[in-house]
């Protein structure tokens, strides 16, 4: 994707006058002065900057994040709202309590509210409360799974959203969340515009797939494909136990492939991975079955890793029924495949044991593992001083080893996916043997 300069500028409230409560705390030296942040060059290659001469300036780059010397608002003043949108998974309970510590601790916030069940949470007819959070309510959520504010899928009017704001007086509003969620964000920034409210919006994406564009890594990601090669590994003790076992493991990526990318690889121990961004037959001398009697009469046993988004075209009449996320739904490819595999080699006469194992709900439901933690907190403390200094419409995003600041809009203008002309999925398949193809 081409990008200018021009599109990675973040939208900001004003200029900032108050001096951050950092400055005592962390010293000058250690905050970057307001409005003359260092920038993290979106293409770092050196051929990339070559193209663009002499004007470095023309160089499109990200604002990296960190905290400021001066900030927009009053921390004294500043009421705050935290809601988590979309399906679970492994941090979400981190960043939550990042925030609060940072907010507290940091700036000296003192009224930060969470909003129950997403969106819905701001939309009178639902009637959910709202929580008062405090360093104490939040300082042992770390160790649990899920989010203890509750979460919901689908849209909801960004009239009723921004109500609730104006009524409340918040001034900063953290949205945790996928694309969906953070588009819904882009509509409240726009509601907030028309009727010029002083509110900032400021996302932490959440991807368990990890596959928002300029995110390099999403939080919970590593913690999920480490459970996942969990699986993977004792799949692989299913499939040796038995003559011809094969230990099927569906895992999660609608679109992209990165979780079986990276299980496999954790473990080593997958013969086959099949992802949505790779196409593979299923019959014929190179189809998926063929390779895989193969296997199991060479090892006597195969452990096969399918994404959840894998093989749709294989699929009889796909239906456009959508969830209230407006995600079409897909057809589950490990019930789909395990009947195949099972009616093929049936066929064929050839005996075998077949296990199947989905643990997608398991994976995304356990709390952050170490890395993460410690990832989850630097998402929060640099949304809280990117909010502060009056940034909008804006996600923290990790890029080529830096946070930094991403524009909301180009956050949500595309899918990251796995290039199967990348090193990522060479690596793979040197790992299982797999052929590069199968079509």
């Amino acid at each position: 994707m081409y990008l200018t300069a021009e599109e990675l500028e973040i939208k900001v409230l004003g200029p900032c006058r108050i001096e951050s409560p950092l400055v005592h705390v962390l010293g000058q030296q250690a905050l970057q002065a307001a409005g003359k942040a260092e920038r993290i060059l979106v293409d770092n290659r050196l051929s990339g900057v070559v193209e663009f001469g002499e004007d470095v300036r023309r160089l499109p780059a990200f604002e990296l994040a960190g905290p400021r010397d001066k900030i927009y608002f009053d921390p004294s003043k500043t009421r705050v709202g935290i809601v988590t949108c979309g399906g679970i998974c492994p941090g979400l309970n981190n960043v939550i309590r990042g925030l609060v510590y940072e907010l507290h601790n940091g700036y000296g916030v003192r009224h930060v509210y969470g909003f129950r069940y997403g969106y819905e949470g701001f939309v009178p007819q639902y009637r959910h409360q709202v929580i008062d959070l405090t360093p104490d309510v939040v300082s042992d959520i770390h160790q649990m799974g899920g989010t203890i504010l509750g979460s919901s899928r689908g849209p909801q009017d960004p009239t009723d959203v921004v109500d609730c704001l104006d009524r409340m007086n918040i001034n900063v509003l953290f949205t945790i969340g996928g694309d969906g969620t953070q588009r819904g964000a882009i509509k409240i920034v726009e509601e907030i515009e028309r009727r010029g409210l002083r509110t900032v919006v400021v996302g932490i994406p959440k991807t368990i797939d990890n596959d928002i564009p300029f995110i390099q890594r999403s939080f919970g990601f590593e913690t999920a494909y480490t459970e996942a090669g969990r699986v993977i590994r004792a799949a692989k003790a299913e499939s040796r136990s038995s003559h011809n076992g094969v230990a099927l493991v569906r895992l999660m990526g609608r679109h992209s492939g990165f979780i079986a990318c990276h299980a496999a690889l954790a473990q080593t121990d997958a013969d086959f991975v099949l992802i949505p961004e790779v196409s593979f037959a299923l019959q014929g001398e190179n189809g998926f079955f063929e390779h895989l009697r193969r296997r199991l009469v060479r090892k006597g046993g195969a452990v096969v890793v399918v994404a959840e988004g894998a093989g749709q075209e294989h699929i009889a009449a796909a239906s456009q029924t959508r969830d209230a996320s407006g995600n079409v739904k897909l057809k589950d490819i490990g019930v789909f495949l395990s009947e195949a595999i099972r009616a093929h080699f049936a066929a064929l006469g050839m005996p075998f044991e077949l296990k199947y194992i989905d643990p997608s709900y398991a994976i995304r439901s356990v709390p952050a593992n170490s890395s993460d933690s410690v990832y989850s907190w630097h998402l929060a403390r640099n949304a809280v001083h990117c909010a502060m200094c009056g940034n909008t419409e804006v996600v923290i995003g990790y890029w080529k080893g830096h946070f930094v600041y991403i524009p909301m809009r180009l956050a949500t203008s595309g899918r990251q996916q796995v290039d199967p002309r990348s090193s990522l999925w060479f690596s793979v398949i040197e790992a299982t043997g797999q052929p590069p193809n199968m079509v």
